[in-house]
């Protein structure tokens, strides 16, 4: 037996198991849906003449680092003239939009990505790495100023770090210096006592990030410098809220090239959203009040004949003298569905 096949024996048993496991603790499991999500992708392609892949995050996931090597899993060893990315997610890692994005561009010659609904953050800085992103009634894009938890950030009520971001920082600033009647006295040592000077020195950092992943993503379709560089700072720094919903109209205004969703594929691509929330629905088993099971399913990276998700696997345990929930028996891993000899075949997938 060589050393590949004993590893796969291995993991099997392993599988076995730990499948064993949740269904003696009756463990909540979501749907697995690749039956009913790979007919859709199949009529979708049939529509749009060329190749669907698909990115989805759960209300538990985000855009992440291993991200990429789940797509390089989806396109490897293809040449693709035309594709359609389907982006349906909040964001979280700029980085990790630029490396999908160089990823996909490896594979790709020509990318439109499809928006039918939300497509957040740094999916927005995902959508941007297209040739043309095509908008839905209920799609909207966001700014993209950059927030983060840095070691040193604030704590909540529940005593996690909290996000900062470079915007709030600013207005705060801005508010004190235009009503402080004491125009010589620095806020930086007010501040101080609640944001630690570090957190201030990485979220500028983390700012300046943003607009050069930007950048980088617009250049691989646009070839003009200027063009590039007003849309990243406006996406960077022209909106109130991070959270400000960018519509047809003002993307159109922005500079992006979009273009308006028929209402044939907007309907499938529904369709294809709710047949991910499915899969991506609360699974939480609850042990008592201070114990529960996550069993959520978080991000899904699907094409014609493959998917690849991530699943959410571990206990949760609520420490009272710590006052957070710890994690415990984390078996959660990245997951593939493929058609082996006619037969669906699910198992994990190890990334490297």
């Amino acid at each position: 037996m060589s050393l590949l096949e004993l590893l796969n024996k291995k993991t099997e048993e392993k599988e076995e198991i730990r499948e064993q496991k949740m269904n003696q603790r009756n463990v909540a499991k979501p749907p697995i849906l690749f039956n009913e999500t790979q007919q859709l992708i199949k009529a979708i392609e049939a529509k749009l003449g060329g190749s669907l892949i698909t990115y989805y995050n759960s209300n538990a996931g985000s855009v992440c680092g291993n991200d990429a090597s789940a797509m390089y899993e989806i396109l490897k060893g293809k040449k693709i003239e035309n594709a359609f990315l389907f982006i349906k997610s909040d964001g979280g890692s700029g980085i990790a939009s630029l490396r999908i994005i160089s990823t996909l561009r490896n594979y790709c010659k020509n990318i439109t990505a499809l928006v039918p609904a939300n497509c957040a953050s740094a999916a927005t800085m995902m959508a941007l790495g297209a040739n043309e992103i095509v908008m839905g009634p209920l799609a909207y894009l966001t700014p993209v100023d950059t927030s983060l938890k840095h070691e040193l950030s604030p704590t909540n009520k529940n005593n996690e770090l909290v996000s900062v971001s470079m915007d709030e920082l600013s207005r705060v600033i801005k508010l004190w210096k235009t009503n402080e009647k004491d125009k010589d006295e620095n806020p930086y040592k007010s501040l101080y006592e609640y944001i630690h000077p570090l957190v201030f020195g990485a979220v500028d950092r983390a700012s300046s990030l943003s607009l050069k992943i930007c950048r980088e993503i617009l250049r691989y379709h646009i070839n003009d410098d200027e063009k590039i560089q007003k849309i990243s700072e406006r996406l960077n720094s022209d909106y109130p809220a991070h959270e400000y919903p960018i519509l047809f109209r003002e993307a159109e205004e922005i500079g992006l090239h979009v273009k308006k969703m028929d209402d044939e594929l907007n309907e499938m691509l529904q369709e294809l959203t709710l047949l991910y929330s499915e899969m991506g629905q609360r699974a939480f088993t609850d042990f008592d009040e201070n114990s529960y099971h996550d069993n959520n399913i978080a991000n899904i990276i699907e094409a014609n004949g493959k998917q690849i998700y991530y699943q959410i696997d571990k206990d949760w345990f609520y420490r009272p003298d710590e006052r957070r929930w710890n994690v415990m028996n984390d078996e959660s891993s990245w997951r593939k569905n493929e058609l082996v000899n006619g037969k669906l075949k699910n198992t994990i997938y190890h990334l490297w």
